[in-house]
């Protein structure tokens, strides 16, 4: 009977071992953030991003503008913070802004506007959880919906922090 007990003891111990070990350490799953580790040293990673989702939106309503006549263009984003941006003429396309140099890493707000001249410029503004406003400009003048692989050419430099904006 000794000898069971024995077993018995050890097996509790061992699994309450492995339970401890499981809530302790982080699972390598947890993370899905696809941005990479240096560019997270901005971000405090100590936490979690969690945010509500936040969505924007502004339409070309100027007949002038090139073809972009009533194209709308929305941002949102998403309940882990990335930012995304969809052009009308391009259904059902979300770009993922973390494409675009200094884009924030948890995003809590957007906001889009457009100039209605040939050439126009879009204008992405992002709110990170931290506070701090950050903006890209990007360019209307080509015809082509955006996408993935134009919208990094058509924003040039991409994020870039609005100079005297207060840090919350």
């Amino acid at each position: 009977m000794r000898k069971l007990a024995w077993a018995a003891r050890g097996t509790a111990a061992v699994a309450g071992a492995l339970l401890a070990g499981a809530l302790v350490a982080p699972s390598a799953l947890a993370n899905d953030d696809p941005t990479p580790k240096d560019t997270q040293a901005q971000a405090d990673t100590s936490k979690e991003c969690s945010v509500k989702r936040d969505v924007s939106s502004t339409v070309v309503d100027y007949s002038g503008a090139g073809g972009l006549f009533e194209t709308v263009f929305r941002a949102a984003t998403d309940r882990k913070g990335h930012a995304f941006l969809n052009d009308s003429r391009n259904p059902g396309v979300w770009i993922n802004l973390g494409l675009l140099a200094g884009a924030p890493r948890c995003v809590s707000g957007t906001a889009v506007s457009v100039t209605e001249e040939d050439p126009g410029h879009l204008y992405i503004t992002l709110l990170a959880s931290n506070g701090v406003i950050r903006q890209a400009v990007c360019s209307t003048s080509s015809g082509t919906p955006f996408t993935p692989a134009n919208l990094p050419a058509a924003c040039g430099a991409g994020f870039a922090p609005l100079s005297d904006t207060p840090v919350v």
